[in-house]
């Protein structure tokens, strides 16, 4: 099988430490870590071994951390001080996303787990992307091609909520809420779970306004998009309902009785999972001709460097990672 390629994420984050615990912890024997040896150092993984592909994974001796590093790293990574915002660490995170991405792409990793990156970094390096979604979704566009529609899932053992719009100002969200945005979600969220399920997923839509609009009372967008694209789904054989209330829908499925919830914006969908804990929870980005997950936290650099960092998430991730694999097509 080809190894997992784990991207190290902001050097100044808690993306390197929560890698080398969880390599510590046994959780990487089938992965390669692209990024920088001196940061990993520095981050408590006292022997690395530098692979000049992924392929020599086998190579590598025991108590290694297996470490493919991209060209054109910034110099001095590991001087910078951790838990603040530099350009350089935002080009370097970004320089490993991209090479993970064309290792992929030519066969040379089974998929990426991508540790957090710090979006006013990105920004200051200059990366047209606010996020890891929008970045990997411009990396798997086929060169002067159309975009592949994604959407980013969050999931932990008792919720999985697939969103509509992610990244953008709320006033910006909600008149992204379309009826073909919300279709269109409904579709990948619907080819998405048959990697964890032989039958059709129940999916809730939850709704835009408060009490799902309440008959038009409160707001009419789930009279005029929302409630028309899930007809429009279930008229295609998709087993889709709602839109619900959204303050009482995530609640419901967590008892069982739907196996993911769509939701129009970013914190509507994504507090009700990361408030049930962030240890287990994973980003799962759907849509992409390639399987990529990462912990469902941010880099943390209020503990950066303090040895306290929890791998539980990332762990989560990588084991998510390999099941999707798993159940992915041969490409």
């Amino acid at each position: 099988m080809k190894p997992l390629l784990v991207t190290m994420g902001d050097a100044a984050g808690i993306g390197p430490e929560i890698i080398a615990r969880a390599f510590q912890a046994g959780e990487l024997a089938d992965a390669v870590v692209v990024g920088d040896p001196a940061v990993l150092r520095r981050a408590g993984s006292p022997m690395t071994a530098v692979v000049d592909t992924p392929a020599d994974l086998a190579d590598v001796p025991p108590g290694c951390l297996p470490l493919w590093v991209p060209a054109g790293l910034p110099e001095g990574l590991a001087l910078l001080p951790q838990g603040q915002v530099d350009a350089r660490n935002g080009a370097a995170a970004a320089r490993c996303i991209e090479a993970a991405v064309r290792l992929v792409q030519a066969g040379q990793g089974a998929g990426i787990v991508t540790a957090p990156v710090h979006k006013e970094a990105l920004a200051a390096a200059g990366v047209p992307y606010p996020g890891h979604t929008e970045m990997l979704q411009a990396l798997a566009a086929a060169p002067g091609g159309p975009l592949p529609p994604v959407r980013m899932m969050l999931a932990n053992d008792e919720l999985r909520v697939v969103l509509v719009t992610i990244h953008q100002s709320l006033r910006r969200a909600i008149d992204e809420v379309t009826f073909d945005a919300v279709l269109q979600t409904l579709r990948i969220a619907q080819r998405a779970a048959a990697a964890w399920s032989d039958t059709p997923p129940r999916i809730a839509v939850a709704g835009l306004n408060p009490h799902a609009g309440e008959g038009g009372l409160f707001g009419d967008e789930e009279i005029r998009i929302i409630g028309p694209a899930v007809r429009a789904a279930v008229a295609e054989g998709l087993n889709a309902s709602g839109p619900y209330a959204p303050d009482t829908v995530f609640m419901r499925a967590r008892r069982g009785e739907f196996d993911l919830v769509v939701a129009m914006t970013h914190d509507h969908g994504l507090i009700p999972v990361k408030y049930l804990g962030v240890e287990q929870g994973v980003n799962v980005t759907l849509g992409l001709p390639f399987v990529r997950t990462s912990p469902d936290h941010g880099t943390a650099f209020d503990i950066a460097g303090r040895g306290r960092a929890d791998p539980a998430s990332l762990v989560a991730a990588l084991r998510m990672a390999r099941r999707l694999v798993q159940a992915a097509p041969p490409r």
